[in-house]
C-alpha cells in the first residue's frame, strides 16, 4: 500500500504516516455516505444542530491538544493554534448552527385562490470537501457544518501536511453521536480524489488550494453536473488612506501580512501608502516588524515560527532575491533574524519599498513573510494597483472616512471590502472571491445555498 509521511517543519521529524486508501477502501467510504443519506436527511435540523454543537464542546475540551498536534503538523506557534479552534471554529459553527431553522424553512411565495404553492430547499446528497493545510480547522468547518446542517453527508480530505485533522474532526463528531457514514475523511492521492469526483455519489465538490488544484477538480468534475466551489489564490492589497490613523494601521497591517508566516488566504501580501503618510508609516512598519520573534514553534515566547516547508521558504526566498535584482530594497529581511536559515523552512519577515508590478512579489501569491509597500499619489491611483492582479479575495482600506472606504470599495475587484480590518472572515458576512480566486460562497445565511437545491410544490386543489 502507498503511504503518506507527514513532516513537521519544525525539526523535520515524521509526525505520522497513513496509507492512502485504496480503490476498495473509498468504495466502502461512498456506499456508507449514501446509505447514511435517508436517515440524516430524516433527522430534524434542530438535531443536526444539537450534534455540532456536541462537536464543538468537545474541540473546546481538547483545544490545547489540538492546538500541540496543529503546531507540530504545519508549525504556527502554539501561542496561537488555541485560537483556531477556541475562536474562528466554535464562532462559525456555531452561528450557523444558530441560524440554520430559519435560513433552510420553507420558502413562502404568492398564492392562488384554490392553490398551496412553496418552496423547499433539499440536500443536494453527499459533499467531498478537500481542505488546505494553512487553516485546516477554519477552512474546512466553512462546509462541513453548512453542509451536514443542511442534510448532506460529508467526506473530508485534508492536506497531507495537516491529516490529523481529518482524523480529529472525525473523533470530535463521533463523541457528538454522529450517526455512522454521515461525516468521513479519507487519505488519498490526487488521482483517487479525480476518481471520487467523477462517481454518481458525490453531489458536490468543496476545493481550497492553488489555482492549479481547483482547475484539475474542474477537469475532474467535467460533464458531472455538480456544483464545484473553489477558494484559490489570492494577492490581497491594503490601501493605506492620507487621514489613517496611523499608528492602529500600521499594527494591523504588519499583523495581516505576517501572521502565520503570511500563510493565510486572506493575509495582507501588498501594501499601499498615500505619499501623504508614506514615511511615517514605513518606518512605524519596520520597527513593528523587527520586534516579531521567529523561533521553534512549541516556545511560548515565539511570534512567527517556520514556514510549511523547506520549498515554500523557497519560493518566497526567490521572490524576494529577484525584486531585489529589479530595484527593490528590504528594510528588513531575514538577516535579522537570528533563527532564519537558508535552506530549511525558518524565514524571517521581509519588508520591500521600491517596488512596482514588473516584480513577481507584486504579482503572485506569495503566501509567506514577505510584504511590498508602494507609495502613491491618489486614491485613484491605490485603485489601480489594487485592482491589477488576476485575484480578488479581499482588499483592506484603513481611513477615517466611512463614505470614502465604501466609495473605494465599489471599485476594487474583491470579494470582501474591509475598512480599517483585515485578515479576519466573518460568520455574519458570505465568504466568496472573484477573478482567478475562484468561485462559491460560505457562511452568512446564503451559506447553505451550496449545499441544498431548490425544489417547487405546486398543489391544486380539487
Amino acid at each position: 500500500m502507498e503511504q503518506v509521511t507527514l513532516i513537521s517543519p519544525i525539526d523535520g521529524s515524521i509526525v505520522a504516516q497513513r496509507e492512502l486508501a485504496s480503490d476498495s477502501q473509498i468504495e466502502q467510504v461512498l456506499t456508507r455516505a449514501h446509505a447514511a443519506r435517508r436517515g440524516w436527511v430524516a433527522t430534524s435540523i434542530a438535531q443536526r444542530a444539537a450534534i455540532v454543537e456536541r462537536m464543538v464542546q468537545y474541540m473546546e475540551a481538547n483545544a490545547t491538544d489540538i492546538a500541540t498536534e496543529l503546531t507540530w503538523q504545519m508549525g504556527r506557534p502554539v501561542r496561537y493554534t488555541p485560537n483556531e479552534i477556541l475562536r474562528g471554529f466554535q464562532e462559525r459553527s456555531r452561528f450557523m448552527a444558530s441560524i440554520a431553522v430559519e435560513s433552510l424553512g420553507e420558502i413562502a411565495v404568492p398564492q392562488t385562490p384554490g392553490f398551496r404553492k412553496f418552496l423547499r430547499r433539499e440536500p443536494v446528497g453527499t459533499v467531498l470537501v478537500v481542505a488546505p493545510w494553512n487553516y485546516p480547522y477554519l477552512t474546512a468547518v466553512n462546509s462541513i457544518v453548512p453542509a451536514l446542517l443542511a442534510g448532506n453527508t460529508v467526506i473530508v480530505k485534508h492536506a497531507s501536511q495537516t491529516m490529523l485533522c481529518a482524523e480529529r474532526l472525525d473523533a470530535a463528531f463521533k463523541a457528538a453521536g454522529l450517526p455512522e457514514g454521515v461525516f468521513q475523511f479519507v487519505h488519498a492521492s490526487h488521482a483517487s480524489v479525480a476518481k471520487m469526483i467523477g462517481d454518481a455519489r458525490i453531489n458536490f465538490v468543496v476545493f481550497t488550494g492553488s489555482v492549479g488544484g481547483g482547475r484539475e477538480i474542474e477537469r475532474a468534475a467535467a460533464g458531472r453536473f455538480i456544483g464545484v466551489g473553489t477558494e484559490l489564490g489570492g494577492k490581497d492589497p491594503s490601501y493605506v488612506c492620507a487621514d489613517a490613523d496611523l499608528t492602529y494601521s500600521i499594527a494591523e497591517n504588519v499583523d495581516g501580512s505576517f501572521f502565520n508566516s503570511g500563510q493565510s488566504c486572506c493575509g495582507i501580501e501588498r501594501i499601499y501608502v498615500h505619499r501623504d503618510v508614506y514615511d511615517e508609516f514605513v518606518d512605524g512598519f519596520v520597527a513593528a516588524t523587527r520586534s516579531y520573534v521567529l523561533g521553534n514553534p512549541l516556545d511560548a515566547m515565539t511570534t512567527i515560527g517556520p514556514m510549511v516547508n523547506t520549498s515554500a521558504a523557497s519560493f518566497v526566498r526567490k521572490q524576494i532575491a529577484d525584486a531585489k535584482a529589479l530595484g527593490a530594497r528590504a528594510l528588513v529581511d531575514e538577516d535579522h533574524f537570528a533563527a532564519s536559515r537558508e535552506g530549511t523552512p525558518y524565514l524571517g519577515p521581509t519588508v520591500l519599498v521600491e517596488v512596482n508590478h514588473s516584480m513577481s512579489v507584486m504579482r503572485d501569491e506569495s503566501f509567506g513573510p514577505v510584504v511590498g509597500i508602494m507609495r502613491v499619489d491618489s486614491d485613484d491611483e491605490a485603485i489601480s494597483q489594487m485592482n491589477d492582479s488576476p485575484y480578488g479575495l479581499t482588499a483592506s482600506v484603513w481611513t477615517r472616512n466611512e463614505a470614502a472606504a465604501v466609495r473605494i470599495g465599489e471599485r476594487i475587484e474583491s470579494g470582501t471590502i474591509y475598512m480599517n480590518r483585515c485578515d479576519y472572515v466573518d460568520p455574519v458576512l458570505v465568504w466568496t472571491g472573484v477573478k482567478d480566486t475562484g468561485r462559491g460562497i460560505a457562511l452568512s445565511q446564503l451559506g447553505f445555498e451550496p449545499y441544498t437545491h431548490l425544489k417547487s410544490y405546486h398543489l391544486k386543489q380539487i
